[in-house]
């Protein structure tokens, strides 16, 4: 009961000062509503700095939030993705900045037209716990690249890093800049419902949908980050090692834990046998071991690995065929949350891990005898996040990108996409909302402000009132045609 009491004592304090921050962010910007380019790159270098400064230490803290965390992948997924996407910014942001000149027709003549990118204001990112100095530095940086200013609410599951960031960005900018907001799901909750310019989800569907409904209240505009279940086709021709090569790169990154990571494998029908052989080979070249490998990722906590452990026993007890590949034959029941890499064989609808988004190390290989049934498959589904496709025949490659809807494609390689600077990031449907990454996500978190200009000459006044006259007649003969 008294933990009860300090809890919601705490949240209150949290949602108190959170709209605090939001009121005096929203004067700051008033005073400053479009920052310079040099003021934006300042601040993007002080940001990078900062991460550079602290790359261990946000390392270490993400390890002890999931008890066991590859550093490696915590220094490729995290802190190099964020400071390349930091660069990539500074490098376009003057092109970005510059006003757009747009045509002006005979008709509004004499006139120009521009185009100006103007800050939105105050922007709210609300991060999730599988990547969560990607997921909150990451939309962050694009943000600051428009010329906002920006309150980070971070996930409860990943309290260590989430205090550690608030910790540094607080050294590292003024709360009327950049500040980071921790707390429980209730504190999510009354963050998703303030008036900020934008807000920015990353998380499941079905938090999602609330999350677009508490903005709603303030017509604030939402980027949805969604996820759903990403399908990779193995095409008939495709060589087996490649396409597992990749997938199995794809599905083991975070052990899965990863929005993008491929959900279900399509297999030609008579491969699956030699889909599964490869997969067991090359798990075990890039983990020879898993309980003591500080190169294989836990499952972030005890909900989510007893989850996954939940929906294998499901799929098994309805009747698939599950393979657990354990390559050293480890006992990995207790003391630790690793969790091996489990292929479904036989799944079917009536089974959770065709139901849900998997998020961890469980892959569903479903069997097709063509192309097109593979891709109906998909059709019939919700369209996914990412789709995959592995085979070389380029008149195939070309009919899968037509067939399908899927926010971003491999094609010969699994979650990639999503590192390159230059490509947006996005879903479409149930799976998100809009895209940021590349010169989409300055444009995001930016308005694009029409503006026209006429000098004193008005050659407008030729059409106004009284209707009718010749003038009139002309305007309508040559332009309505």
């Amino acid at each position: 009961m008294v933990a009860n009491v300090v809890e919601l004592t705490e949240s209150k304090r949290e949602i108190q000062h959170l709209n605090q921050v939001l009121s005096a962010q929203k004067q700051a910007f008033r005073q400053n509503p479009m920052p310079t380019a040099n003021e934006r790159i300042e601040n993007l270098n002080r940001l990078k700095k900062m991460i550079l400064k602290y790359e261990d230490e946000i390392c270490e803290a993400i390890n002890t939030d999931f008890s066991s965390r590859s550093k490696d992948e915590t220094l490729i997924a995290e802190i190099m993705s964020v400071v390349s996407g930091i660069n990539y910014c500074i490098k376009n942001l003057r092109k970005w900045m510059r006003p757009e000149k747009r045509h002006v027709n005979l008709l509004f003549q004499p006139a120009s037209a521009k185009v100006v990118y103007q800050p939105k204001g105050v922007v709210g990112i609300v991060v999730p716990w599988n990547y969560p100095v990607f997921l909150s530095l990451g939309p962050l940086c694009f943000a600051m690249a428009a010329g906002n200013r920006a309150m980070i609410k971070m996930s409860e599951f990943t309290p260590k890093t989430s205090e550690f960031l608030k910790k540094i960005i607080s050294e590292t900018f003024d709360d009327n800049m950049i500040n980071v907001v921790t707390g429980e799901a209730d504190v999510a909750q009354e963050f998703t419902k303030k008036p900020f310019d934008h807000l920015l989800f990353t998380g499941s569907t079905t938090v999602g949908s609330h999350v677009m409904r508490a903005a709603a209240d303030n017509l604030t505009p939402v980027t949805l980050e969604l996820g759903g279940k990403s399908p990779a086709i193995i095409a008939p021709d495709a060589p087996m090692h490649d396409a597992v090569d990749r997938v199995c790169f794809g599905k083991s990154f975070n052990a899965g834990q990863t929005c993008v990571a491929p959900d279900y494998v399509l297999c030609p029908s008579d491969q699956v046998d030699a889909f599964v052989d490869s997969y067991r080979d090359t798990f075990a070249r890039l983990y020879p071991t898993i309980k003591d490998n500080t190169d294989y990722t836990a499952i972030v906590d005890d909900r989510q690995y007893q989850r996954l452990r939940s929906w294998i026993e499901d799929a098994r007890a309805k009747g698939a065929e599950v393979i657990e590949i354990n390559p050293a034959n480890e006992n990995l029941q207790s003391g630790t949350r690793k969790l091996p890499l489990h292929i479904v064989l036989n799944p079917t609808d009536d089974m959770t891990i065709m139901q849900e988004e998997i998020f961890g190390p469980i892959l569903p290989v479903i069997t097709y005898n063509s192309m097109n049934e593979a891709i109906n498959h998909i059709n019939d589904r919700p369209r996914p996040l990412a789709l995959y496709y592995f085979g070389y025949n380029v008149q195939e490659q070309e009919h899968v990108l037509a067939k399908t809807h899927a926010g971003g494609v491999c094609l010969n390689d699994a979650i990639m996409h999503v590192a390159l600077d230059d490509l947006p990031f996005g879903g479409i449907g149930p799976s998100g909302m809009g895209a940021y990454h590349g010169h989409e996500g300055f444009l995001t978190f930016s308005h694009a402000k029409s503006v026209l200009s006429k000098p004193r000459f008005n050659s407008g006044k030729l059409a106004y009132a009284p209707y009718g006259k010749t003038i009139h007649k002309m305007i309508y003969k040559f332009f309505i045609r």
